[in-house]
């Protein structure tokens, strides 16, 4: 959910993968067969603008039709995504450690039926409850301000108080020139006694059809859980399920190596923010 958080195409910046052998040969292949896909289908346009150098063609605020879904139909499938969600970090069985950071994150890993692999980060942050929520969910628009890997997160609709639909794109990457993914997404929040859970799947509507010029990645079932870290005002441990399809001709081997690096760096950025944030007070 959340976050187009992934760097794709995915991971071949980050040191550990260059070193894998043949999978940035693998990558570079599986990439050219992508973009032929793509233009075989009329999915890259010849007359893009241009953002840095990189070409991209971002649906701007005109472009935005409003939606005429049923709301009771978008709540429900919020509401469903954070259940089967939360059935995911419930079951403790198979989970895998994938990393251990120095800064206390840890993430591991598990192949759940009819989702593959799925990644969950467990980490400890100096915010409260409500200052995660409010940045994560309240101010879900703002997110590029702070996190590099999103180019923009537009709320197209909200569904009553807890459920909002947004689409979000991800930001190009050096050297990735279609890598871009963007997201059609129903954000499911409740707060809970100390706890807050913020649940999300990929939604298909009639009124939003896939953007040209992206490939419409989607989220599975996905989660983030803030919960009080005991009696440490100001601190929260943060825990989030990554459930992702990128779609596209992307090999398991390269995303299933950039999805939780992914995370970290999700991770970062959002301490940087919360650093300045206090600063600033």
């Amino acid at each position: 959910m959340l976050p187009a958080v992934v760097k794709l195409c995915c991971g071949i910046s980050y040191p550990h993968l260059r070193s894998l052998a043949g999978l940035q040969r693998t990558a570079v292949a599986v990439i050219g067969k992508e973009l032929t896909h793509l233009q075989r289908w009329g999915r890259v346009q010849p007359h893009m603008s241009t953002h840095g150098g990189i070409k991209y063609n971002a649906p701007g605020p005109e472009d935005v039709k409003p939606l005429k879904e049923d709301q009771d139909f978008c709540v429900k499938q919020g509401q469903e995504a954070m259940r089967k969600a939360l059935c995911m970090l419930e079951d403790t069985k198979g989970w895998k450690v994938e990393f251990t950071e120095s800064e206390g994150e840890v993430i591991c890993s598990k192949v759940v039926a009819g989702a593959g692999k799925v990644f969950r980060l467990e980490a400890v942050l100096e915010a409260s409850v409500e200052e995660l929520y409010d940045l994560l969910f309240v101010r879900v628009e703002e997110m590029h301000q702070w996190n590099p890997s999103i180019q923009q997160i537009k709320v197209l609709k909200h569904v009553g108080p807890e459920t909002i639909i947004t689409h979000e794109v991800s930001a190009e990457t050096a050297g990735n020139r279609i890598g871009q993914r963007d997201f059609l997404s129903v954000r499911h929040s409740r707060k809970q006694k100390s706890s807050v859970y913020l649940g999300g799947a990929a939604i298909q509507l009639a009124s939003f059809p896939p953007q040209a010029g992206f490939v419409r990645a989607e989220d599975g079932p996905t989660c983030i859980i803030i919960q009080a870290l005991g009696d440490e005002t100001g601190k929260s441990r943060f825990t989030w399920l990554l459930n992702m399809d990128v779609k596209g001709w992307l090999p398991k081997s390269i995303v299933n190596q950039a999805l939780p690096r992914a995370q970290l760096d999700f991770t970062r950025h959002l301490r940087r923010r919360l650093t300045a944030r206090a600063t600033l007070g």
